[in-house]
């Protein structure tokens, strides 16, 4: 049995959550899902240019698991942006570190 997903801290949540080419119809397009510790994994690493080894404690995983995240989000964004996907940001194993009405810390929510 394998052990259970532990929670990935996140703090921010995107307003718009999801992307589509311009003037394909949307059942014309097939979906990446992108989940919301991908996102933040691209956020730290390339948005704000934070190395693996800072990046990861503040998700609350090791550096190998954020490569990993950030391995992962890199794929599924190519995939979207070369063969013309939609992508859908939702879920995922985490934990809200931010208000998201304030934009301030507050109380953890876990999103699933």
């Amino acid at each position: 049995m394998p052990r259970p997903c532990k929670f990935r801290t996140v703090s921010h949540r995107p307003e718009a959550v999801y992307y589509k080419p311009r003037a394909i119809p949307m059942t014309m397009l097939d979906e990446v899902i992108l989940t919301f510790d991908e996102l933040e994994s691209l956020r730290l690493a390339d948005l704000e240019g934070k190395y693996q080894e800072n990046a990861a404690p503040m998700m609350g995983v090791s550096r190998q698991t954020f490569g990993n995240i950030l391995n992962s989000a890199h794929k599924k964004v190519a995939d979207a942006l070369v063969n013309s996907k939609a992508l859908r940001i939702e879920g995922g194993t985490v934990k809200l570190s931010v208000d998201i009405k304030t934009n301030k810390c507050k109380c953890t929510r876990r999103i699933k």
